[in-house]
């Protein structure tokens, strides 16, 4: 077994210009289908989920002094908190859905090319 010429043909592989597949084409547009609505929902879901914790922190009195105000301050931020986290799940479905149909009759013209390929 000579590896001197197994090590020179994998160098060559990496310098050798790259085909581009159906099949990564494809993987590529369904990615780019997908990311949009990805992207949204981890940073609003991020953002509720740091807007919920800053509303429990001043609602319990850990941060702001505990005074009255703070308090119903913290109440009326945590409520908004929640409902960030609450309807990012049915935005994330919203955006995934405009998103695939925007894609879709390209994901599925070239999937059914590498379809009848074989």
């Amino acid at each position: 077994m000579n590896t001197d010429k197994i090590y020179a043909e994998h160098i060559a592989n990496e310098y050798a210009p790259k085909q581009t597949s159906k099949v990564k084409a494809l993987k590529k547009l369904d990615a780019k289908a997908k990311n949009p609505a990805n992207i949204f929902t981890f940073t609003f879901g991020i953002i509720s989920s740091l807007v919920l914790g800053t509303g429990m922190c001043l609602s319990m009195g850990v941060i702001g002094g505990g005074s009255p105000l703070m308090i119903a301050l913290g109440i009326i931020i945590g409520c908004l908190g929640i409902l960030g986290v609450s309807v990012n799940y049915p935005l994330y479905k919203k955006i995934l859905t405009k998103s695939k149909n925007k894609y879709a009759s390209d994901i599925i013209k070239l999937a059914n090319e590498i379809a009848n390929e074989e």
